[in-house]
Order: structure tokens, then sequence, then C-alpha cells
């Protein structure tokens, strides 16, 4: 049976949301964190595996430096305590993807505590307080195969890769998050944006949500004003930024329809489903007392030095908010206008447009026009719409140059987000460059004026701007190729007007 879902204003005018979030970030490390083997992304099953990372009786796992100090600096930009003292525990569960079945974790003493990430919603300043970030080992992927969805239910065979098995991880976890409102999913997606492009900018981790480097488990409850909070439901492995905001918006859509019918939401994992939007249920939610944590007995604790600590905290980077007010002032922009560059995601996309060699105004009108377009018609993230910053720049370059006009570069776009080569290649191929020439273009200009002779002799007369419809002419004739500058002065030429 099909249950109507009840409206999303009418749910927040009703209930009040509370969300937390917890993300799994995997460092860029060149080996695992508890052994030697190497952690690029891809290759063959079962190669980069030893010992210690299948779990092996008699294998002793070693601390990974690089990721401790990684860790460290992952915290130290959200505002962390370091912890003078603190150590690993082994985290009891069984998973076939999962060699040891336990993983080697942080428990009751996390390295990293209570800091907080500021993030701009509507032009407002939300914090958002963070609980612990904490290291731990990645497990294994599991391949369901043999059935129509890729789960478990309905597969013949699963089949088990250990390569990603003791990549080192990072966890952050959010306070619970009340006073959202209906701004919910917006929050969220704007509080792992951020989280994002804080972790990039420390060069610690790529953070590419679609190859699994980054990972956000999603919590949801509901509650009525003045009550305690709801139970919550955790939509597990998001893996794009806009799903983010639609596994919230799903679930407190969801969440309500229930609490509506007289029923009680249900501790427990759930998947969020890209195609529909909607998530459906996985398993019951453990507790902690259900992972037997005790402390891990082959590591020793970890005690970082107060001076390495302040060492590497005086060597932070310009965080992304403080880089961005550079940037708006470098642009130009006023706060509406770098809120929609935000709003699109594309102040990166915009810098190394520059970078390239466009100007901002360019670059911003690429990306937030036509490219943006692409993107909401096609459901991606406008990284992900086709084109790169050098190709747009190049694009714009053509434009400079005299050689496209808007129309014609629009074309070549086409050419480009359909991965047909460059703009000049496109440009070449399809041969679309502005025709400039004078002598080209004179018949084309002596034509229009022989098919209009009103318009030409009120250009005569002293009404220049009457020229313009002279000029669409040709346009039309040259199917848009021709240069409107150069057309535009060679008609009141031809008609011994002075511009």
């Amino acid at each position: 049976m099909t249950t109507t879902l009840p409206s999303y204003d009418d749910v927040v005018a009703r209930y009040e949301p509370v969300i937390g979030l917890e993300t799994h970030v995997e460092l860029g490390t060149r080996t695992k964190m508890f052994c030697g083997c190497r952690t690029d992304f891809g290759g063959e099953p079962n190669t980069r595996v030893c010992p210690v990372c299948l779990g092996l009786p008699g294998s002793l796992p070693v601390v990974n430096k690089a990721a401790v100090e990684a860790t460290i600096r992952i915290g130290l930009a959200l505002n962390c305590s370091i912890a003078e003292w603190c150590r690993f525990a082994r985290k009891n569960y069984f998973y076939p993807d999962m060699p040891k079945n336990y993983q080697i974790s942080q428990y009751d003493e996390p390295i990293c505590v209570d800091g907080y990430l500021d993030v701009e919603v509507n032009g407002e300043t939300v914090r958002i307080g963070i609980e612990r970030v904490h290291m731990e080992e990645d497990t294994g992927k599991t391949l369901h195969v043999g059935g129509a969805t890729g789960r478990i239910h309905g597969a013949t065979e699963s089949l088990v890769d250990y390569n990603r098995a003791g990549i080192p991880l990072v966890e952050i976890v959010t306070k619970p998050i009340p006073g959202t409102g209906e701004l919910a999913p917006e929050i969220a997606r704007a509080y792992v944006t951020e989280l994002r492009d804080v972790i990039r900018s420390l060069g610690v981790s790529d953070v590419r949500m679609e190859e699994g480097s980054l990972r956000c488990d999603v919590n949801t409850s509901l509650n009525l004003p003045g009550q305690e909070w709801g139970t919550r439901t955790e939509t597990k492995n998001v893996n794009s930024l806009r799903s983010v905001e639609r596994a919230v918006r799903s679930e407190m859509l969801r969440q309500a329809s229930v609490l509506d019918a007289g029923g009680r939401i249900t501790q427990e994992t759930r998947h969020f489903h890209e195609d529909t939007g909607d998530t459906t249920p996985g398993r019951s939610k453990e507790t902690a007392t259900d992972y037997r944590y005790f402390p891990e007995p082959d590591l020793v604790p970890i005690a970082p030095d107060p001076a390495w600590v302040a060492e590497l905290k005086a060597a932070l980077p310009e965080l992304p908010r403080v880089h961005r007010r550079r940037l708006q002032e470098q642009w130009g922009l006023s706060d509406l206008d770098m809120q929609s560059v935000l709003n699109a995601g594309a102040v990166e996309l915009i810098e190394q447009t520059v970078a390239a060699g466009a100007t901002p105004a360019a670059a911003r009108k690429w990306w937030l026009g036509e490219l943006s377009r692409r993107a909401n018609e096609t459901g991606v993230e406008l990284t992900d719409v086709g084109a790169t910053p050098e190709q747009v720049a190049e694009l714009q370059g053509l434009v400079d140059a005299g050689k496209l006009n808007d129309k014609l570069a629009r074309t070549v776009l086409e050419g480009v987000v359909a991965g047909e080569g460059s703009p000049t290649e496109i440009m070449t191929s399809r041969n679309l460059e502005v025709v400039s020439d004078t002598g080209a273009l004179t018949a084309a200009v002596d034509e229009a004026i022989a098919a209009n002779p009103d318009i030409a002799d009120k250009i005569r007369s002293g009404k220049v701007a009457a020229a313009g419809a002279l000029v669409g002419a040709v346009m039309k004739t040259t199917r848009g190729q021709a240069d409107a500058k150069t057309v535009r002065e060679l008609i009141l030429a031809r008609l011994n007007v002075e511009a």
C-alpha cells in the first residue's frame, strides 16, 4: 500500500528536527593504518594485503605516524582540543569484510574532542559542534552479484575485496544539532561541504565522495515542540552533497508520516536510494555496549608532544572561510553574489578558471550560468558537469580574441560537455569561428541593405540605431558567425553614415 507523505512545510510547522552527522574520511597516506601495504585506489582485488591487514594469527599492528599527524591537523582545523594521552580500542563485531572480526578504533579516549565548525546558510552563520575526531581502520569491500540491486537480498553470491581493509580512516562526529527547523537539510549539506573543503585545504585526503574517500552517515529524528528528542535513524554511506540534503528531507517526511499514523520510530540504520530519494531499513542500530569495546592490547597509547601539536597548529594553511573572504574582495563581489557562488558550489571552480587566465566576471558567468543550468537539469554536482576550469578559461579566451561570440561559445560548450574535445578543437571541427573578414561579409551586408530599403533610408536620415535590424539580418545569413561589430561598421560605411 502506498503511503501519502505530508508536505515538507507541514512537517516543519509541527515537528522539530534534530540532526547529527558522522563523516568518515580516508586519509591520503602512502601506506595503511597499521601495516606497510599501499593505499592506492583501485587495483586488482586482494593484491594490496598482508598478514596484518588480513588479521592472520601472529601478526602485529604498528601505528602510521603520518595518519596520526593528519588526524591532529584535522582536529586543530576544527577547533578541537588535542588529547595529551589517548589509546586505541577493539570494536568487536562480525562482518565478512572485516577480517579480524574486530575493528581497531578509538572509543572513550579519542585524540581530538570538543570542537566546532562554522557554516554559512542563507547569509547566517551556524555553528556546528564537533563531539570527537578519532582514528580507526577502514573495512574491506563486499560485492553482491547475481541480483538486480547490488545488495545482498536477491544476490547469488558475495565477493570480498580486502584492498581497502586497514586504510587509515578518520571519523568526525558532530554533537546533536537541534533548532535547525526548515533549514535542517540545507545545514547538513552546508556542513559536509565546508568539512570537505577544510580537509581538502589541509591536503590530507582527496575527499572524493564518488570514490568513497569521504562517506557520510546522517542521523535524523523528530520531536514535538517542547518534548524530548525523538528516536533517531542513521542513513548510512550517503555519497554526494546533494544526497546528504535529500536524505535529511526524506527521513523527516517519512518519520512524520509514521508518527502521524500513531507509529513509533525504530532506531535503525537505513539505506538511501539515489534514484528515488527514499530510505529503506537496514538493520537495528547497535549501542556501544554491543560492540564490547576494550583497550587494544597490541598497541601502546599515543601521547602527542604539546610542542609538536603547537608546530602543527602554526603551520595550518589558510582555512576555507578566510580564503573565501579574500577571494570575495579580490573578485569584487557583494555578499549576495558570493552567496550565490557558494550555493552553486562554484568557489573552487571559479578560482581555478581565473588561475587559468579568465577574468573573475567571465568565470562566474559560465559556472553560474550555462554550466549550473546543465548541472541542475542532469542532477549532478557542478564538478561533474563535464567541463574543466581550464576548458572554460580556453573558451573565454576564444571569445576575448573575437573568434567566438556568446552564441557560438555556448554551442562550443555543448561539445565540451559532450566530451568532443577542447574548445579550440570543437570550434575548428564544427567550423564555428566568427567571420570577421570584411571581404567575406561585404556581400552579406549589401544583400541585407538591398532587402531592407526602408531601414536603410532610416539609417541614412540619422537613425543609426536602426542598424541593429540589418546587423540581425546579416547574422541570420551567416548562421550567427559574423562579427557583429564588424558588420555594423560595414553597414554604416556602405550607407555613408558616421557612427
